[in-house]
């Protein structure tokens, strides 16, 4: 990427979040989860998702609730709580996404309408987060970070706020469980 490069104030990184064998169970039962495509703006995406809590849509721009969080992701929602200094109930969404070979990300904040902490598990392959904001004169900053199998990000601060992040074609079929709060709302 071309720009300046700088760390987003607001990004931690953490491999190995879980173990190998914690990985291995949740994407056996990722496998059993009926997923749909994600639309954005009419369009049906290559990612597959499934939203546990609260779920967000799109379309409409609104939140609604959706089946509650399976007892099988509760430990995931408390490690990355614990990553991200914040209490697990105060992750009221966990969506899970399949992304097939050749899918991506484009660039986009995530909606405000969710909180000030999102936490990003990686599954299965790994590949790049990155990241771009424009600062004072217009120069580009930029910014990536490798995602590892069973790593977990949290962006907080200037990285959820200020920054856009996108995440280029990824080689392998990759998984992500993404946990967010709801603004304004705490547990």
């Amino acid at each position: 990427m071309r720009g300046v490069v700088e760390h987003p104030a607001g990004l931690s990184y953490r491999d190995a979040l879980i173990t190998v064998d914690e990985e291995a169970d949740l994407l056996e039962r990722f496998a059993e989860l009926e997923l749909r495509p994600l639309v954005l703006h009419g369009v049906p995406s290559r990612r597959l998702t499934r939203a546990f809590g609260v779920g967000y849509d799109f379309e409409t721009r609104a939140t609604r609730d959706v089946a509650p969080l399976p007892d099988w992701l509760l430990g995931l929602r408390a490690m990355a709580a614990a990553f991200a200094g914040v209490a697990a109930d105060e992750f009221v969404e966990a969506l899970v996404t399949r992304y097939p070979p050749g899918a991506t990300i484009s660039w986009h904040k995530d909606v405000p309408v969710f909180g000030s902490v999102v936490v990003g598990v990686s599954l299965g392959s790994g590949c790049v987060m990155r990241f771009q904001r424009t600062a004072a004169g217009g120069e580009r900053r930029v910014f990536e970070q490798p995602l590892s199998p069973r790593s977990a990000y949290a962006m907080t601060g200037a990285a959820r706020w200020v920054w856009q992040h996108s995440i280029p074609a990824v080689p392998d079929e990759r998984w992500s469980v993404t946990f967010r709060q709801l603004a304004g709302r705490r547990g």
